[in-house]
């Protein structure tokens, strides 16, 4: 297939180098950024564009959820298939006379850290039988694991990622936010960090649990409460203690 990339951001980046390390062309790059265009282009020898959008026979729309229907609509083709790559979106947010589809890769991405595309989880729908089977084994290039999903199983996929990845990090954000307010090197915590993630691997989240929440032990949770200064910090530490007590202490 003739491919085109829409999109300069970190899914589209991340697009371009997994379809180049397992020799999928694209025959281009399109988007609004020149300058993080110009980049990928150059990196991937993709041409780019940010005025006129090549004639392909698949379109993979890697752009914010709320511009995906905007720019859908700027394929006029009634030949292509159009995928989205978001985990929210049904395939209907796609307007226009083409097929439609979607092809969502359960992972977060960062244009700085390298992937293993292979271990990405990829969910494939499309209007019919052949899209989805031509989109299953394009991604199957790419990833070890590649499933047919409908929108009501991905957007509960997406929700579940939101609270098993972007909620974690945040907690990791705030976590240094305290020990720097400490001159506390957040290095110390990593292995930490390491562990509780590798234990997933072998138990359940819920048998993994530690801490004073799941233990009862008020005195240390007051004490904490104590030292928290910050007001959004305390209401995060007494927020998530309550849930670890509802969860343990029933």
């Amino acid at each position: 297939m003739k491919t085109v990339i829409i999109g300069s951001g970190n899914v589209a980046y991340h697009f371009a180098k997994a379809f180049t390390q397992n020799n999928i062309e694209v025959s281009q790059i399109f988007g609004r950024n020149t300058v993080e265009l110009s980049k990928i282009s150059d990196e991937f020898n993709i041409p780019y564009s940010t005025e006129e959008l090549a004639d392909a026979d698949f379109y993979l729309i890697s752009v914010s959820d709320s511009a995906v229907e905007t720019i859908s609509e700027l394929i006029k083709s009634d030949k292509a298939l159009v995928a989205h790559t978001s985990g929210s979106l049904p395939m209907e947010i796609l307007k226009g006379p083409y097929r439609k589809a979607s092809f969502y890769p359960l992972q977060t991405f960062s244009k700085t850290k390298n992937l293993d595309y292979s271990k990405i989880p990829f969910f494939i729908e499309a209007e019919n039988q052949i899209d989805e089977k031509t989109l299953c084994e394009l991604a199957s290039v790419i990833s070890e694991n590649v499933e047919i999903s409908d929108y009501e199983k991905r957007k509960y996929i997406h929700l579940t990622a939101v609270f098993a990845c972007n909620f974690v990090n945040h907690l990791f954000a705030r976590a240094k936010e305290i020990s720097d307010s400490q001159d506390l090197p957040f290095q110390y915590f990593i292995p930490l960090i390491n562990e509780t993630v590798e234990k997933i691997h072998h138990m359940e989240p819920k048998s993994a649990q530690t801490g004073p929440a799941v233990r009862g032990d008020e005195r240390v949770l007051k004490l904490h409460e104590a030292l928290i200064t910050d007001e959004e910090h305390r209401k995060i530490y007494k927020t998530m203690n309550e849930s670890i007590k509802k969860m343990y202490h029933k």
